[in-house]
């Protein structure tokens, strides 16, 4: 076990501190956006953490909550603006401490000046592009914003930019600058040039969740001839377990009814709050008791199995969204339910 009275804090240990602070529930959140090697290193230093004195939990929280309103600064604004937000609040030395620490994880994203552009303004600057560029600028956009672009292109052109984006990894700084250059030079404005990965299945994932019906399934069927294998891979990140907060009690019903009963309790043994209750609100009161005796007497589960519990029902909901049975709301003004 790690004493920490007198000890500088390793990043690791500030981490499993934090997950420790946050509680079972928000950390099983963060935990499902980790790779295996992170989970089985952070579950051991939190495994390896003994007592941690009050004064050390509250500086890394302290910690935690600054560097994350820096990174809201930076989004708004820029570094600069950061900067100056900071040192009215910390004073010059504090601010620029948390900055330095910050920058070395967080660069300012390439192409800052364009999630700042209206979405129609931008479409007009870009979808003259090549579609690996217009898949390049798109992958940098807030989903929201690329769903809006990217529905906004020709048909013909957005299972292309849609397939580009999922198979980008790393772009070249050159290239990047590149792009930015062109773009720059046709918006008037000033570009930072530091790069980061963008792009990527859930890149897409994200934008496609957010896109309106027609387009996802122009784009789904247009994938699925050109690309199977990644048609199916983004299929079965397209809707996840934790998404079923956002149906409506008459979907819940159906999908109960579709569902393995042991499927749900594995499911629910790694779910949230939010899900379970969601779920139970709409089962019988016989039917709820009896779906927490069966998660209680469950005992320890594997996460691989929960996950592939939680699949076989994402994979069923998807099915009967498909057969018109249910509604999965979207972005766009047709997918409002009257």
């Amino acid at each position: 076990m790690t004493a920490l009275a007198d000890k500088v804090l390793s990043g690791r240990q500030k981490a499993a501190i934090l997950m420790i602070y946050l509680g079972s529930d928000l950390s099983s959140r963060v935990f499902r956006n980790l790779g295996e090697d992170d989970i089985e290193q952070l579950t051991m230093e939190i495994a390896n953490l003994r007592k941690v004195p009050r004064e050390k939990r509250d500086a890394v929280v302290e910690e935690f909550y600054q560097m994350c309103l820096a990174s809201e600064y930076i989004s708004q604004g820029g570094i600069e603006y950061a900067k100056d937000v900071l040192e009215r609040a910390l004073g010059n030395q504090k601010a620029m401490e948390i900055l330095h620490r910050i920058t070395a994880t967080l660069a300012v994203r390439p192409f800052d000046f364009v999630r700042k552009t209206d979405p129609a303004q931008l479409l007009n600057f870009i979808q003259g592009e090549h579609p690996q560029t217009i898949a390049l600028v798109i992958a940098y956009l807030d989903p929201e914003k690329a769903a809006i672009v990217l529905s906004a292109l020709p048909q013909d052109r957005q299972a292309d930019v849609a397939r580009r984006i999922a198979m980008m990894d790393r772009t070249s700084p050159e290239i990047i600058k590149e792009v930015e250059r062109v773009l720059e030079r046709k918006l008037s404005s000033v570009v930072p040039q530091e790069v980061m990965a963008a792009g990527g299945v859930q890149s897409v994932v994200q934008v496609l969740n957010r896109v309106d019906r027609s387009t996802e399934k122009t784009i789904m069927e247009t994938l699925e001839i050109q690309d199977p294998e990644l048609a199916e891979e983004i299929k079965k990140l397209m809707f996840v377990f934790e998404d079923i907060v956002q149906l409506d009690d008459r979907s819940i019903q159906r999908i109960l009814r579709e569902i393995d009963s042991q499927d749900l309790a594995l499911a629910l043994k790694g779910a949230g709050e939010e899900v379970a209750n969601k779920i139970m609100r709409n089962m019988s009161k016989r039917a709820s008791e009896m779906l927490k005796e069966d998660i209680d007497f469950m005992g320890p589960v594997r996460l691989r199995d929960v996950e592939e519990a939680q699949q076989r029902i994402v994979a069923s909901i998807r099915r009967l969204e498909e057969a018109g049975e249910i509604i999965i709301a979207r972005g766009g003004g047709d997918e409002i339910i009257v």
